[in-house]
């Protein structure tokens, strides 16, 4: 448990005590107007342009200007750092070092960017922990999800589940393909209740690898829900998948890294005595890579 002494001790100019307690009690907090409208703004006209110019690397949904699902016509980019000095800049932005290192106790290391774009009518995305996919050995992932546009439920702001960061990883089952654009959720154990984070653009939520998340469609007529995301795993990490190789250090430079295994254990709920419980159990299939 951290003392009250070395909170503040990890505090920052961005990041008070109050908020390590609240992302180690509940798995996230957010950082109110980490970049600014003229910041956001430039995001938001970089990578509408990018996603006019053509495809990519990673649009394994593919892209349709004609088709009848947004998804189709702004499908989400992937590992865009990799190409894209914007986004490899704001990868390793040191505001968002300076968050991550004063609530996870140490520097992490940078592994991927992902920019959803999610139009009007988009699906949304069944809740999941991101730690299924980057498979951190050992520790756990983090997520710095920047809100480019204003987030809200109306178009499909971000849901979390607090306290789920100290679960282990969930077994998934089928979801609501209406509703989500991918196939796969975590079932939520009685009195645990997704609720909504709003966020005004420019503001970051930094969430743990094991929170359980998700967002609902985005029901406007005319408002994008844009969302830049950087994805770090924790310094004492040996291993991380193979799709999120290579590690960068925050600095920017390249840092070897194991390759974890696909697979493991998970949880399933049972009544245990009357209340739910967790038993771990071997899942039958591979995660995918898709998550927000």
């Amino acid at each position: 448990m951290t003392t009250p002494e070395q909170k503040a001790e990890r505090a920052s100019q961005v990041v008070a005590p109050s908020q390590i307690a609240e992302f180690e009690r509940d798995g996230y907090t957010i950082v109110r107007g980490l970049f600014s409208q003229e910041e956001v703004t430039r995001y938001r006209e970089h990578y509408m342009e990018l996603r006019a110019a053509g495809t990519y690397w990673g649009d394994f949904a593919g892209v349709d200007l004609t088709s009848a699902d947004p998804l189709k016509r702004y499908p989400r980019m992937i590992h865009m750092h990799r190409w894209d000095d914007t986004t490899l800049k704001f990868l390793i932005d040191p505001r968002i070092n300076e968050c991550l290192t004063a609530l996870l106790g140490a520097e992490p290391y940078a592994v991927q960017t992902m920019l959803y774009f999610k139009p009007p009518g988009a699906r949304g995305q069944a809740l999941h922990q991101d730690q299924a996919y980057l498979r951190v050995q050992p520790g756990t992932c983090a997520a710095a999800w920047l809100a480019v546009d204003r987030c809200d439920e109306e178009n499909g702001c971000m849901q979390v589940v607090p306290g789920t960061s100290n679960l282990p990883l969930l077994c998934t089952e089928k979801a609501d393909t209406t509703k989500s654009f991918t196939d796969v959720t975590v079932p939520l154990a009685d009195g645990m209740t997704p609720v909504p984070v709003i966020m005004e653009a420019g503001d970051v939520l930094i969430f743990n690898g094991q929170l359980v998340h998700g967002s609902l469609p985005n029901t406007s007529v005319d408002r994008f829900r844009r969302s830049l995301i950087g994805h770090y795993i924790v310094a004492e990490a040996e291993k991380v998948g193979g799709f999120y190789h290579p590690v960068l250090k925050m600095d920017g430079t390249e840092v070897d890294f194991g390759l974890s295994e696909g697979g493991g254990p998970c949880g399933v709920w049972r009544d245990i005595d009357g209340s739910p419980g967790l038993e771990m159990i071997l899942p039958d299939e591979p995660e995918s890579v898709l998550h927000e």
